[in-house]
């Protein structure tokens, strides 16, 4: 499975995920800057899954246009520490997160 975690999430949350997942963020494939659609848009084409911590997404954008899944991590802040705890809950929502489904993870 690959996932794609956003400009705004820490970098080393990607060492925490399962094998099996390879998790590359948003500035490694040299998107950072893009707007959300087009992020979206780009994305769907080599991921299946979109993590971030922007709660305005699924009312910003048509998410039926998209063939990615999108969770939303909730936490205080997206700092390494408030986002880390979120990974086990993370870790099983891959496990069964569908295309075009949004998921929130909170703790």
């Amino acid at each position: 499975m690959r996932v794609l975690l956003d400009e705004n999430l820490p970098r080393r949350l990607k060492r925490f995920f399962n094998e099996g997942v390879e998790v590359i963020t948003v500035s490694e494939r040299g998107w950072k800057g893009l707007k959300n659609g087009e992020l979206l848009r780009v994305a769907q084409i080599e991921f299946e899954v979109f993590i971030t911590t922007d709660k305005g997404i699924p009312y910003q954008q048509n998410l039926s246009l998209y063939s990615i899944a999108i969770i939303i991590l909730e936490a205080k802040s997206n700092r390494f520490e408030d986002l880390s705890p979120l990974l086990p809950k993370i870790e099983e929502t891959l496990q069964s997160i569908k295309v075009g489904q949004l998921i929130r993870v909170s703790s």
